[in-house]
C-alpha cells in the first residue's frame, strides 16, 4: 500500500518515551490477513500511548480486558505510539487496524484521506488539560510578552492556547512572535525549561500540568472551564475504515473491550493508576509515579461519548488562527457498535453526530 504523506497537525499529550514501542509481536501477514479477510486468523493491530489521557487502552490492555473481549474471534497486537501522526501514517500504511488518538491527529487523518481512512467509533476520555504559569502570573494581560509553551506547532493544546488568546485580544505568530510568544518543545522539556525560566508557563496535559505545579506553577487556565459542561475531548478509537467494513463484527468486540475498559477505570481507579504505572514502566524501563497519577486524575474523565461537538469547535479554532482549512467531518463518526454495546448494558445511548 503507498504511504500517504501526514505532515500537518501533531499529536496530543505524550510522555517522555523514547522510540516507539511495542508490546506483543508483529505478524508480518497479519496486514493482509486482517484487512482482507485472507484464510489466516484475523489480527487486530491496536495503537496507544502509554500516558494518562490514554487510561482506557492502557488499563485495557495492561489487565486483558481486550483480549478477554475479543476472544477467538481476533488475536490482539498493541503498539504503543510518541505522536499521533506517527500512528496516523501506520494507519495509512496498513500496519495498524485500529488506535487511541486525539480529536487534531483524527481529523488530519480524515482530510487526508478525504474522509476514506479513519472513523471515530467511541470516545476514551476529557479533559485533563490547563495552562500552568510562574506565580507571580494573575492575569491574561500578564502575559504580553511572555514565553509560553505547547506540545507542537498546531497540536491539540498550541490551538487552544493561541485561540484562547486570540479570544482575549493577544496576538501569536507561527514564528513565536506576536503579544505572546508561543514555543512549541516537547513536553518532557516543560518543567526544566520552567524551572530555568527559558518559559514562563505551558498549556499541557497531564501528568505534565501537575509536574509543573509541582515545580511551583500554578493554574491560571484549566481548560476544562472554556467548555460546555466541562467537557471536550482529549482521546478517542478510531478504526481503519477498509479493518471496519472487513471485520465488523471484530470492531464490536473491540468497542465492547472500551466500553469494559472505561468501566474498569471508572469503578476501581486505585487498581486503575497502579495498573498504568505498572504499564508504564514495562515499556519505558521506569513506573510512572503513582502519586502523580492520583493527583492528576481529577481532571480527566473518561467517557464513551468521543463529544463529537468539541472536535469540531477544535477545528473551528484552528481555522481561525490560521493554522489550518476548513473541512467537511461528514461521515468520521460510526457509533453504531457503541450504541449497541451500551443498549445491551441498559446504558444511555451516544447521540449520532
Amino acid at each position: 500500500m503507498r504511504r500517504l504523506p501526514f505532515r500537518r497537525l501533531a499529536s496530543l499529550a505524550t510522555l517522555a518515551v523514547v522510540g516507539t514501542a511495542a508490546l506483543g509481536t508483529t505478524a508480518a501477514c497479519g496486514a493482509d490477513d486482517a484487512a482482507s479477510g485472507g484464510s489466516g486468523p484475523v489480527t487486530l493491530r491496536l495503537g496507544y500511548f502509554p500516558n494518562i489521557t490514554h487510561a482506557p487502552a492502557v488499563v485495557g490492555v495492561e489487565k486483558g480486558i481486550f483480549a478477554e473481549k475479543l476472544g477467538n474471534s481476533a488475536k490482539l497486537e498493541t503498539k504503543t505510539f510518541n505522536a499521533g501522526p506517527a500512528a496516523i501514517e501506520a494507519v495509512f500504511s496498513g500496519a495498524l487496524d485500529a488506535t487511541y488518538i486525539g480529536p487534531n491527529p483524527t481529523v488530519n487523518a480524515y482530510s487526508k484521506s478525504k474522509g476514506e481512512a479513519v472513523r471515530v467509533v467511541a470516545g476514551a476520555a476529557s479533559g485533563g488539560v490547563a495552562l500552568v504559569v510562574k506565580p507571580d502570573i494573575t492575569s491574561v494581560e500578564q502575559l504580553r510578552g511572555k514565553k509560553i509553551a505547547t506540545p507542537q506547532l498546531g497540536n491539540t493544546q498550541d490551538v487552544a492556547l493561541r485561540y484562547w488568546l486570540k479570544e482575549k485580544g493577544l496576538t501569536t505568530t507561527k514564528e513565536g512572535g506576536g503579544d505572546v510568544k508561543v514555543v512549541p518543545q516537547e513536553n518532557a522539556q516543560t518543567v526544566e525549561t520552567f524551572n530555568s525560566g527559558a518559559i514562563d508557563g505551558a498549556w499541557v496535559p497531564e501528568p505534565f500540568v501537575s509536574r509543573l505545579v509541582n515545580a511551583g506553577g500554578k493554574v491560571l487556565v484549566d481548560e476544562r472551564d472554556l467548555w460546555p459542561d466541562k467537557k471536550f475531548v482529549i482521546t478517542n478509537l478510531i478504526v481503519s475504515t477498509k479493518f471496519l467494513k472487513a471485520h465488523p463484527d471484530v470492531v464490536k468486540k473491540l468497542v465492547e473491550g472500551q466500553v469494559a475498559a472505561n468501566e474498569f477505570v471508572n469503578t476501581r481507579p486505585d487498581e486503575s493508576q497502579q495498573a498504568i504505572s505498572d504499564h508504564i514502566g514495562k515499556i519505558t524501563g521506569k513506573p510512572l509515579d503513582v502519586k502523580l497519577i492520583k493527583q492528576a486524575w481529577p481532571t480527566l474523565e473518561f467517557t464513551n461519548d468521543p463529544i463529537a461537538s468539541s472536535l469540531k469547535t477544535g477545528l473551528d479554532h484552528a481555522v481561525a488562527v490560521g493554522l489550518t482549512q476548513p473541512v467537511s467531518l461528514d461521515g468520521l463518526y460510526d457509533l453504531t457498535y457503541l450504541n449497541e454495546v451500551l443498549k445491551a448494558q441498559g446504558k444511555a445511548e451516544v447521540t449520532q453526530p
